[in-house]
């Protein structure tokens, strides 16, 4: 596989995942179950284009200038990530017989990521400890998480039905 066609399905496959994680959030703010917050996120994200990493709480912060959909591309520019992480990983022979395992294992792993990096430096703390109820939003991030691991393997399935 060449570089182009190998950059154009990891591309697909980080905004195939999150998407799918997107259709889970949007199901659950219909169920008036609370989501994530895009715009904290691209609040987030602006304040490091000044220079602040660490907010006591980003939702006290001063707003940003379009943080709502500065958290959008945030979000989907992480799944890239993510799923370019992915592939490093497993390599991309898994693009031609996708396992479901392992893309389940990985999406699992990568609410390490908010757990120890975004939730504290946005005032949350060590996995949402500083917050009401920090095993409920946990235990949601670890769900959303293995949502996206189920979109990888879903976008490559979708993938392979083109290849």
């Amino acid at each position: 596989m060449n570089t182009a066609e190998l950059l154009f399905q990891i591309l697909y496959l980080g905004v195939g995942a999150t998407l799918i994680m997107d259709i889970w959030l949007f199901i659950l703010k219909k169920l008036n179950q609370p989501t994530l917050n895009f715009a904290l996120l691209g609040r987030w994200v602006g304040w490091m284009f000044r220079g602040k990493f660490i907010h006591t709480s980003i939702a006290q912060s001063p707003a940003i200038q379009r943080e709502y959909a500065l958290g959008w591309l945030a979000h989907y520019s992480v799944g890239i990530l993510f799923a370019l992480s992915f592939i490093l990983i497993v390599g991309d022979v898994w693009l031609r017989q996708p396992q479901f395992s392992s893309a389940f294992i990985f999406g699992v792993i990568t609410v390490l990521i908010p757990f120890f990096i975004m939730q504290p430096a946005m005032g949350a703390g060590i996995a949402s400890s500083k917050t009401a109820q920090p095993l409920h939003n946990c235990l949601r991030s670890l769900i959303n998480h293995g949502i996206f691991g189920c979109g990888l393997y879903l976008s490559a399935q979708l993938l392979a039905l083109f290849h």
